[in-house]
């Protein structure tokens, strides 16, 4: 009778056997992307946490892109650590999106099934796909946001402002395109013109303004965002992104989520388009209240993120959560009635050290200082890589000791609101002189060599710190070379001293035991004496009166 290991081990066979994901492999992988036209790879680790939350999500979209042609593929990176170094794996998992073996593309999506799908079955296709009236119902109900836009075929202008739309925002929702006049009538579009077809709230949204592609991609943001959405890991990135603030509804439970959704869903209405309306999870998520400036703990709690100049607004908790209230809250802000509410630490009496240290209130004055490249380290006292960066960091801002040009600088972005909207610790950004509205994010080594090195390619003075490094360095090679040189030239002199004073010495011994009738010889035999003296003293100088070099004394 088998055991319950062995029909384990046989189930796991099988289950291994009936995977639709590839399992690539240094001598495989090449061939494998160079034989298919769209591959999404998967580099992870065994014992990854995430990797392990990752693997059915990946197995179920990989069965369904199976169908479309689209293969999904894996890559254990403790067996083939070349390969995984090779594409620049630093974090696991890592997903890559290849069309072809060189240049492959991030995966920008949540780790999901549906996500990858959506997102794999947008890169299949073009920017832009043809609609006719026989394919639209399914076209427009293939993802949860799908864009399709009616216009003349004769119309270059439009067709050229949609389709530079569609390919700047495929990523994230589907394109099609139809001029068919009699079906753009039908679904109530005057052309040029376009329709939003998705899953939730109205089921679509109708485009009437100018056929301009900041004004369309306005509309889609707006639109395809659900007038009371849901805050999560998987969502989180889509509201940043969208630029548009965002009303947080903190609540325990999901039924008072609900309630709160269904209570302030007119009002988001009313206001759609200039602030998103999303409930959240306040078991899970609560601490990110004191992030907003709300006092964890005291729910239900609202406030307003103003996501492009990263400010708070909370809404005060002493006051009742209904839709009269948040009406007034939210016109307030759109009318520039209320100011944000802004946490800071005290500006430190001394910033002398290497490196600067920034909070709320002194920010501007530091960070967008015009004449100054500016380095910043987004950081988390808690955070044990920004621990481990500290000494470092520390030694970086030892090699711009001036800070004329290059200042160093952290801000414990916990403690202090800041402008930037950081996501990760630690966070490290350059604010180059000149371009304070174009900081560049540093994504690569915590080395003191890298980040130098990222300072003098993408800072405006292009100074080059690892130089003053090098020269310290010397001069304390120099240092240890030399070290114990001046008591090794003290103990020479004393040397020649003692010898000196033993010449003379048996000198004056040997005359005084001259007879005096020897007094001739004894006289010769003293001058030779003193003869010897002076060589013992002229070997141990050099030609200025100094002492000699010797390695032994």
């Amino acid at each position: 009778m088998r055991s319950f290991a062995t029909l384990g081990l046989i189930g796991a066979a099988a289950l291994a056997a009936a995977s639709d994901v590839h399992v690539l492999k240094q001598d495989t992988f090449k061939a494998f992307v160079e034989s298919n036209d769209l591959v999404l790879a998967e580099f992870y680790a065994p014992w990854c946490g995430h990797c392990k939350a990752l693997a059915p999500e990946y197995e179920e979209a990989a069965t369904t892109l199976k169908e479309k042609n689209i293969p999904l593929a894996k890559i254990d990176c403790t067996e083939e650590a070349d390969l995984c170094k090779d594409h620049g794996v630093e974090g696991y998992p890592t997903l890559k999106v290849f069309r072809g073996p060189t240049n492959p593309a991030v995966y920008p999506g949540q780790r999901k099934a549906q996500a990858i799908i959506s997102y794999m079955t947008k890169q299949s296709l073009p920017a832009v796909s043809a609609v006719t009236k026989d394919t639209l119902e399914e076209f427009s109900a293939s993802d949860k946001v799908v864009v399709v836009g009616y216009f003349a075929a004769d119309d270059k202008t439009s067709n050229t402002t949609f389709t530079k739309v569609a390919e700047t925002l495929r990523d994230s929702y589907l394109f099609g395109a139809s001029s068919d006049a009699e079906l753009a009538k039908k679904e109530g579009v005057t052309v040029p013109g376009f329709v939003l077809y998705k899953t939730f709230d109205e089921g679509k949204n109708v485009f009437s303004g100018k056929f301009e592609d900041a004004e369309i991609t306005k509309f889609i943001s707006a639109s395809a965002t659900p007038l009371v959405g849901e805050v999560g890991p998987e969502t989180y990135a889509g509201y940043m992104e969208s630029g548009i603030p965002l009303l947080y509804i903190f609540a325990e439970e999901a039924s008072e989520r609900e309630s709160l959704a269904k209570e302030l869903k007119d009002v988001a209405e009313k206001f759609k388009g200039k602030v998103s309306f999303a409930t959240i999870d306040a078991k899970s998520f609560g601490q990110h209240a004191g992030n907003l400036n709300l006092e964890v703990g005291k729910w239900p709690a609202v406030a307003i993120q103003e996501i492009a100049k990263n400010q708070k607004f909370p809404f005060s908790q002493e006051e009742k959560v209904n839709a009269k209230n948040i009406e007034k809250f939210v016109n307030d802000f759109v009318s520039g009635a209320i100011e944000p509410s802004i946490k800071s630490e005290p500006i430190p009496e001394s910033n002398d050290g290497p490196v600067t240290v920034i909070v709320a209130k002194n920010y501007d004055e530091i960070v967008l200082d015009d004449d100054k490249d500016v380095l910043v380290e987004f950081y988390a006292p808690w955070c044990g890589h920004c621990k481990a960066l500290a000494p470092k960091y520390e030694e970086l801002g030892a090699l711009y000791g001036k800070k004329d040009k290059i200042v160093i600088a952290k801000v414990d972005a916990t403690a202090n609101d800041v402008p930037d909207e950081i996501q990760g610790f630690p966070t490290i950004k350059l604010f180059p002189a000149g371009k304070k509205k174009a900081p560049v994010d540093y994504q690569g080594s915590r080395t003191v060599e890298d980040l130098a090195e990222f300072i003098r390619d993408h800072g405006t003075y292009g100074v080059d710190g690892l130089k003053n490094k090098k020269s310290a360095v010397d001069d304390e090679d120099i240092a240890k070379a030399t070290e114990g040189m001046p008591q090794q030239a003290m103990a020479a002199s004393e040397k020649a001293k003692d010898s000196a004073e033993s010449a003379t010495e048996k000198a004056k011994e040997t005359a005084e035991a001259a007879t005096e009738s020897a007094k001739t010889g004894a006289a010769k035999v003293a001058e030779k004496a003193k003869d010897a003296a002076e060589a013992v003293v002229e070997a141990l100088t050099d030609d200025e009166g100094g002492q000699a070099d010797h390695d032994e004394l």
